[in-house]
């Protein structure tokens, strides 16, 4: 989330005069996503056009009209994007919460459903996902691997775990999964043991103090206060017994240090093919929970680069990405941050000891002109199906500051409202701001959150779900299919279950393209599990290999582009 109210409202630099200050972040929101300035060069075409009416998301309500200052409100609203009930088409689930002053008000929980009108359209009781809590995020794995994925909510107070069956959901008994009464923000799904059954991660973010009360760095006015004003809770590990059972298993699996965490990604992140586990802290240190391959983990963040930013400073960290950005085959990190801390790109590289990682936001393009904002939800994706890939970003703030012209969230949130972002991938890991290929994505200024993505309208392209606070919706349709370049979607499963952390490598003309199987990353989301390949003008594709879980290899032969392709472990050939 943030720092302190004072850290997060002071100058940039020692001695540097107020009015050039006020009039650069005042100017920024409107050079970086408005297009304010003498460019006259013709529109690009909207990459991103949003469809949030057309398919009948229309907002239940406005921003509320203004917060309590406690830092729950500010500081929630993960999402999903998923196929709740086995027909291949996503749906959409809104995680709730509580308006300001109302923290014990129940707030069910919403599901959506697209009607073959092209509408969406909310399904009553959420088919049993209407989880009531002050909710955070999501996440979602087949934990009995039966072919159906499964919930978790993460909640501010108790979890929730919802078995799917066909479409309908239970809750689990809490003797099956015994959750705290902590704030849980992120969690993610993983086989870290390697026996078949999906294991879950939880992270805590901290323990709220609705007493503190905090105020700008002039002490004019009163504002969200940051997490060192608060305790740290520590992250929790439950292993899948595999017999509808989880047992919390953090302490013997050596997850230790209570800190404020808000995003996880869940992969191979050394090279050694076990899955780790990755936690981006809230002005803390991240943790790099490595994999001893025997039910334990060691945290090796900072001796891999990945603790802290290029100049050494702990950051606010919140939404995680992970994608081989430079095109060397070598999956890189990307965390959004607070507002005068750039988010942070960090590069891969092969050493001795596995993979270890820097910090390249300078030269990728992305770290200045990230520096004055706040950052959530963000992923990576081949926009334009031209194999690179792009960058997304959602933005809010937690602290006051300048209005955007952009900004029509009210007089209280007006303060908080920040324009997304949207990066081009113009290859080699260089990206260029494309403030005009964005359309509104871009364009508007409000408090973002989350960010969940998948193909909704199975045309080929990666489209994108973002919420707001004040349970805004907005449905972002790609529009890359109008370029003629070609694409492979692809499904690496175990049995009837995406196998998550598995790693699909596709050779297609001169280019070898790698992406990571996730279902949760960005912040407190849940997106599609199937990995999206973009292939320029290539018809054929040369060989296909997947890197499953467990480690083992196989290659696969493709037939055809511009389908869903399902690739079944144990059907390909076996690779040493």
């Amino acid at each position: 989330m943030s720092g302190d109210s004072d850290k997060r409202n002071r100058p940039l630099g020692k001695g540097m005069p107020a009015f050039p200050l006020v009039l650069i972040y005042a100017l920024l929101p409107c050079l970086l996503a408005c297009g304010c300035g003498g460019n006259d060069a013709p529109p690009s075409p909207v990459l991103l056009s949003e469809i949030t009416a057309e398919v009948g998301l229309v907002e239940k309500q406005r921003p509320w009209p203004r917060g309590t200052y406690q830092i729950p409100e500010i500081s929630v609203g993960g999402l999903g994007l998923f196929d709740s009930d086995g027909d291949g088409t996503p749906e959409i689930y809104q995680v709730r919460y509580p308006g300001p002053g109302t923290p014990s008000e129940a707030a069910p929980n919403r599901l959506y459903r697209l009607a073959k009108t092209g509408v969406y359209r909310e399904v009553a009781g959420a088919d049993g996902l209407d989880d009531p809590g002050y909710g955070n995020g999501v996440a979602v794995g087949d934990i009995d691997n039966d072919g159906d994925l499964d919930v978790y909510v993460t909640n501010i107070g108790e979890d929730g775990l919802y078995l799917n069956e066909g479409g309908a959901f239970t809750r689990a008994p809490a003797a099956a999964l015994a959750s705290s009464d902590d704030w849980s923000s992120s969690a993610s799904f993983l086989d870290y043991d390697r026996d078949g059954d999906l294991d879950l991660f939880v992270c805590h973010y901290l323990r709220d103090n609705p007493s503190r009360l905090c105020r700008t760095s002039l002490k004019e006015k009163r504002d969200y206060c940051g997490p060192s004003k608060f305790e740290g809770v520590r992250d929790s590990l439950y292993r899948n017994e595999g017999n509808g059972r989880f047992i919390e298993v953090t302490a013997k699996a050596g997850i230790s240090r209570a800190l404020p965490g808000f995003g996880v990604i869940c992969f191979d992140l050394t090279g050694d093919g076990w899955v780790d586990i990755y936690v981006a802290n809230d002005m803390k240190p991240n943790q790099l929970w490595v994999n001893r391959r025997d039910g334990t983990f060691t945290d090796e963040a900072l001796a891999r680069g990945l603790a802290l930013n290029g100049a050494g400073k702990e950051e606010a960290g919140m939404g995680v990405a992970l994608g081989d950005v430079d095109g060397d085959g070598r999956l890189d990190l990307f965390i959004t941050h607070l507002a005068d801390q750039t988010h942070t790109l960090y590069a891969a590289t092969e050493t001795g000891s596995g993979l270890t990682y820097r910090d390249r936001s300078a030269s990728s393009g992305i770290g200045a002109k990230t520096l004055p904002m706040t950052g959530w939800g963000c992923g990576f994706l081949d926009l334009e199906n031209d194999g690179d890939l792009d960058l997304v970003i959602a933005h809010g703030r937690v602290a006051r500051g300048p209005v955007s012209p952009a900004a029509d969230c009210g007089a209280f949130w007006n303060d908080y409202a920040e324009s997304n972002q949207l990066f081009l991938n113009r290859g080699n890991g260089k990206s260029s701001l494309e403030k005009n290929q964005a359309g509104r994505f871009s364009s508007r200024a409000e408090v973002s959150r989350g960010m969940a993505f998948a193909d909704i309208d199975n045309d080929g392209d990666t489209d994108l779900l973002q919420s707001n606070l004040g349970e805004g919706l907005r449905l972002f349709r790609n529009e890359a299919q109008g370029s003629g370049n070609h694409w492979l979607r692809v499904r690496a499963l175990i049995g009837p279950r995406d196998d998550l952390g598995a790693l699909v490598t596709l050779k297609t003309g001169k280019r070898t393209l790698r992406r990571p199987v996730l279902s949760s990353f960005s912040f407190a989301c849940a997106s599609e599990a199937s990995v999206h390949f973009g292939l320029e003008k290539n018809r054929s594709i040369d060989a296909i290999t997947v890197r499953w879980n467990d480690g083992s290899l196989e290659s696969f032969t493709a037939d055809g582009v511009d389908r869903l392709l399902v690739l079944s472990k144990g059907e390909g050939a076996r690779k040493n």
